[in-house]
């Protein structure tokens, strides 16, 4: 008896491999992995109190015991910044898991059952992304109220119906393969089928997805907390921090640099990791 090709008894070993051909992903995931250490171990590795105010010392410039400068309230720019990390990849996170979990179930019964329920939901799915979406997330967060959790719950309801369309789509494709027909044919149930066999096959075009929702769910929560309608003060997020930078951009432009930094290199990593990830994913798909 043959043995199977080493590619096809261990196609995670493939993924591996084909990921860590790609110098851009991997130092982007590198990049990642950093951010959410940095995130993780903050109150550590903040040197001050990161909400503490010395108004005889605003908008200092970076020195001596405060590296990066101060704020307009005299605050220490480096503290806030690593405590910000953990407040806009903590957003990422949730706005991205409330999406997926409107967007994934209602893509498979969309994409599996079709007819009528597709048609309804993809009504709906259609009338929720002709709207603007930062307008519709502002006007969900003013009726419920400004802060980080109802920000994030506005995001996900607003980005979902990118994640139904995709779902949809790869289900719509799975589903008149043959092992779903023969499955069908000896009586086992929707459910099943769908659990045993669609969704482990929708789950690579999923990944990529994730890592790039995350990135533009991060993007939409700067742009919330930057009107205030996001994490309110003193807590902080690399948001708030941009936003009430602007108005001294004049006196300390660096106090927008920083932040605006950290969020457009967090961003680029997302895209490029979930760019590295579509390109090692092969064609075989697990039955």
């Amino acid at each position: 008896m043959s043995l199977p090709a080493p590619d096809a008894a261990r196609p995670r070993a493939r993924f591996v491999r084909r990921f860590l051909r790609q110098p851009l992903p991997v130092i982007a995931l590198a990049y990642l992995l950093l951010v959410t250490l940095v995130a993780v171990f903050a109150p550590w590795l903040a040197p001050l109190d990161p909400a503490r105010q010395n108004l005889s010392n605003v908008l200092g410039d970076p020195g001596g015991e405060h590296l990066l400068g101060t704020d307009e309230l005299g605050r220490d720019v480096l503290s806030r910044l690593l405590m910000g990390s953990r407040v806009s990849l903590l957003a990422a996170v949730q706005g991205t898991l409330v999406a997926l979990a409107i967007g994934v179930p209602v893509g498979l019964v969309a994409g599996y059952f079709r007819g009528g329920v597709d048609r309804v939901i993809m009504v709906f799915t259609d009338a929720v992304m002709s709207l603007p979406g930062l307008v519709l997330a502002m006007a969900i967060v003013a009726i419920w109220g400004p802060n980080l959790t109802n920000a994030m719950i506005a995001i996900g309801i607003v980005v979902s119906p990118q994640a139904i369309r995709l779902v949809r789509s790869s289900v719509l494709q799975i589903r008149e393969e043959t092992y779903v027909e023969a499955s069908r044919s000896i009586g086992t149930r929707p459910l099943g089928i769908i659990a045993r066999h669609v969704l482990p096959n929708a789950a690579g075009p999923l990944i990529v997805f994730t890592a790039l929702l995350a990135g533009s769910v991060m993007l939409v929560e700067a742009g919330l907390s930057f009107i205030g309608l996001g994490v309110q003060p003193p807590e902080a997020s690399w948001g708030a921090m941009l936003g009430t930078s602007f108005r001294y951009l004049s006196r300390a432009p660096e106090l927008a640099l920083y932040p605006g930094l950290a969020i457009a290199t967090t961003v680029l990593a997302l895209n490029l990791v979930g760019d590295g990830v579509r390109d090692s994913i092969g064609k075989r798909v697990s039955r």
